[in-house]
């Protein structure tokens, strides 16, 4: 659809695809999506997220952090309207591929709330 607008003289965001080495090792979810835990450059734990093959393979090509909104039903590169920015310093696949890890550094509040984290609000306590 993408190349046929563009064809038509239509500007659309570019196509984005996973490089085969990612694309054979990923593991998405039946909604064709896999868990983003984002890391802070520090190592402290900032929030999670969600991706389909095209927000991963644009975090990977343009190294900004970009998401799956399962509320909204669309992308969002985070920090695009907050300013609070995360510029991606490495992606890693874990053991089995289901779950992304994102290392970012981090520029503001990485929570939609401003917060620094995510997990700042509510710690369980273990008995």
């Amino acid at each position: 659809m993408k190349r046929a607008l563009t064809r038509a003289g239509h500007s659309t965001r570019p196509i984005r695809t996973l490089p085969d080495a990612v694309a054979a090792k990923v593991r998405f979810n039946a909604d064709g999506l896999v868990p983003a835990v984002v890391q802070a450059d520090s190592g402290e734990v900032l929030m999670l997220a969600w991706m389909d093959d095209i927000a991963l393979a644009a975090t990977i090509e343009t190294r900004r952090a970009t998401y799956w909104s399962r509320s909204r039903g669309e992308y969002w590169v985070k920090g695009e309207t907050s300013g609070h920015i995360q510029e991606v310093e490495g992606v890693w696949l874990d053991c089995d591929g289901d779950t992304v890890l994102v290392r970012v550094k981090q520029t503001g509040g990485a929570c939609h709330t401003g917060a620094r984290t995510c997990f700042d609000d509510f710690p369980v306590a273990l008995q």
